[in-house]
């Protein structure tokens, strides 16, 4: 799993220190017209999957909140065909990876799980959605990564060698300005890089 230590200030203790405003797991619904977007004006499909990330507590309530939000996924995946997996990664961190060739019932399972944890007094340990998007034709992927102590979407376009496609993070900016909530200080626009060639943030 690509996420290196310094994520620890950015999307955690430093981003709830500097927060502009408290997350509001509604503006997830906002990536559903994002896709319609990112598709129409941008020619982006969907990779068919997104992820909840969030930092654990040793504690009885929350491995209950955990069984909760599994119980809720679970219920769903009946209805949607959305498929679900855990897995913890080798930081430390706690991810939600949700598969459903439907952006919609992509968008409404992670908003479920989200909303999950803050009914049950966990808010505070969410610390992004990560929503994956690619054109298999120019071998590009990009991603839409919500900040829950921010508040806030930014862009991230990774490129081999960990490094950033700036001009298609910042054309991803330009489109979704005023669709999403863009985060406007790029210092909190973190690299999430995956682990292997290839792979997604969440892998």
């Amino acid at each position: 799993m690509g996420l290196f230590d310094s994520i620890r200030s950015v999307l955690g203790l430093r981003a709830e220190a500097d927060a502009t405003r408290a997350a509001d797991p509604e503006d997830l619904f906002g990536m559903s017209t994002a896709y319609l977007t990112m598709q129409a004006d941008l020619s982006y499909d969907s990779v068919g999957a997104a992820a909840l990330c969030f930092s654990s507590v040793d504690s009885t309530d929350f491995a209950e909140t955990l069984d909760e939000v599994e119980a809720i996924l679970h219920a769903g995946s009946e209805e949607t065909g959305t498929t679900f997996r855990r897995h913890a990664d080798s930081h430390g961190y706690q991810w939600v990876v949700l598969e459903d060739s439907d952006p919609e019932d992509l968008v409404t399972s992670i908003h479920f799980a989200a909303d999950e944890f803050i009914e049950r007094g966990y808010g505070s340990r969410l610390l992004a959605a990560v929503f994956g998007f690619e054109k298999p034709e120019d071998d590009v992927r990009a991603y839409w990564i919500y900040s829950f102590r921010r508040g806030a979407y930014y862009p991230f376009a990774p490129k081999r060698g960990h490094e950033r496609n700036q001009r298609v993070e910042f054309k991803l900016q330009s489109v979704l300005d005023g669709e999403l909530g863009i985060e406007d200080d790029e210092q909190y626009w973190y690299p999430l890089w995956p682990d292997q060639r290839g792979g997604h943030p969440w892998d």
